[in-house]
């Protein structure tokens, strides 16, 4: 109880943080939308709280993803949504953070790019402070999977993983050497935009290593049905 409570804690901190943030002013009103304003985006975060992703040990590169996050988010239009998740192990109870956002008068897309730009930015000093704990696996195609159930894809879609696309689970472990992603399932995100992953092969050291990373990725989203797959190692 003693260790969940902690747990518990660091996201009660996190989301402070973000609600700080995210919550506007009631008297804030929106600029007039020319005409033909940009479609809503629905926006989904997925945060990488695994052990080998430097976003939980390093204060410089959570910085750096937070900064390039927040733009993403700052181009949104009004009605878009904002949804963030944490991932890692095969446990939603190990996951609790959720962020669900709205743009609107009330959460302009600069204070809720501000808001979350400021939790990715603390995620290692709140993993150093085990108010979020680093986790020893990296269930990204099962998070994927999960996340495909509630996402509708006949809008603007797109997904950004602050992750560095090593999949480690029982499903496949692509960092192993000849080591494989497991089969996407065919156009489960048939009409989503995008999938975007910052931070490809980061703490791994080779380039030969991103470059497999990237391939295996790209032909799991083409089959999974994204319209594009983009995987930086830096920007």
């Amino acid at each position: 109880m003693k260790r969940l409570g902690g747990i518990c804690a660091g996201v009660a901190v996190s989301a402070a943080l973000a609600v700080g943030f995210l919550s506007g002013s009631a008297d804030a009103a929106l600029s007039e939308e020319p005409s033909g304003p940009p479609a809503p985006t629905h926006l989904v975060i997925g945060l990488d709280l695994s052990k080998s992703n430097p976003l939980v040990t390093s204060e410089v590169y959570a910085g750096q993803v937070a900064d390039r996050l927040a733009q993403e988010i700052r181009g949104l239009s009004v009605r878009s949504k904002v949804t963030v998740r944490s991932f890692g192990v095969y446990d939603t109870g190990s996951n609790p953070l959720r962020i669900d956002q709205v743009i609107s008068a009330r959460a302009r897309p600069d204070a809720v790019a501000e808001g979350i730009q400021a939790l990715v930015s603390n995620l290692p000093r709140l993993v150093a402070e085990g108010r979020l704990e680093a986790q020893m696996k990296t269930n990204i195609v099962p998070f994927l999977e999960t996340m495909a159930g509630g996402i509708d894809c006949s809008t603007h879609t797109k997904i950004v993983l602050l992750t560095d696309g090593a999949e480690d689970s029982e499903l496949g472990r692509l960092t192993r050497s000849g080591g494989t992603l497991p089969p996407a399932t065919l156009n489960a995100f048939a009409g989503c935009d995008e999938l975007l992953m910052l931070g490809m092969g980061r703490g791994f050291n080779s380039p030969s290593t991103t470059a497999r990373f990237r391939t295996a990725w790209t032909e799991w989203s083409e089959a999974a049905g994204f319209a594009r797959f983009t995987g930086l190692y830096d920007w």
